[in-house]
């Protein structure tokens, strides 16, 4: 079974290396994931007052979401925490009331930074942001990546070997966590 995964960029910006990282997880990941990315740029900031007129754009967003089997996160840290254009977009897929496209979707976290700590308090805030909108979070592995000049090629390939394996086995263990749960019947 061949399963889509839409990751969502917490940077806005093009050559963002979190942007660099999904590039380098796409090639990593197990041949029955394919991802896409799912754009957040171009939402307005979310407020309560778009609810009856709901944008195109939300709700192309929203639209990618469901047709997407799970949800790969990769996030820089901003001000120890997640970018506001990231937790923007999670208002945005959790809106109107009633009508959240996160609930119940499989996801993962992942983060660059140069910093020696890299994402792991930004990674802590999503997923406290995700339990609440019900979006099943992998647990383990944790991957707190330290972007160094030469970890990836521009072909998004991993060039220190070490890091390339434990990748692989974070996207082995992401593709497990989706099975887990596109596995577990209706009750």
């Amino acid at each position: 079974m061949t399963y889509t995964v839409g990751y969502i960029v917490g940077s806005l910006s093009q050559k963002s290396i979190n942007r660099t990282l999904a590039l380098a997880l796409s090639r990593l990941a197990p041949p029955e994931l394919r991802l896409t990315e799912i754009p957040i740029g171009e939402l307005p900031l979310y407020s309560h007052d778009h609810d009856l007129d709901y944008p195109v754009v939300a709700q192309e967003f929203k639209d990618a979401i469901k047709a997407s089997d799970a949800l790969l996160f990769v996030t820089p840290e901003y001000n120890r925490s997640i970018p506001g254009a990231l937790k923007n977009a999670i208002d945005w897929a959790t809106r109107p009331y009633g009508s959240n496209a996160l609930n119940g979707k499989p996801a993962a976290i992942i983060g660059a930074s140069p910093g020696p700590i890299s994402t792991a308090v930004a990674q802590q805030h999503l997923k406290s942001i995700l339990s609440f909108t019900n979006c099943p979070v992998l647990g383990q592995p944790e991957a707190y990546i330290r972007f160094t000049e030469g970890l990836i090629d521009d072909e998004g390939d991993i060039q220190v070997p070490s890091t390339a394996e434990f990748l692989t086995g974070y996207m082995r263990a992401f593709t497990a966590h989706i099975r887990r749960h596109h596995d577990i019947p209706d009750l």
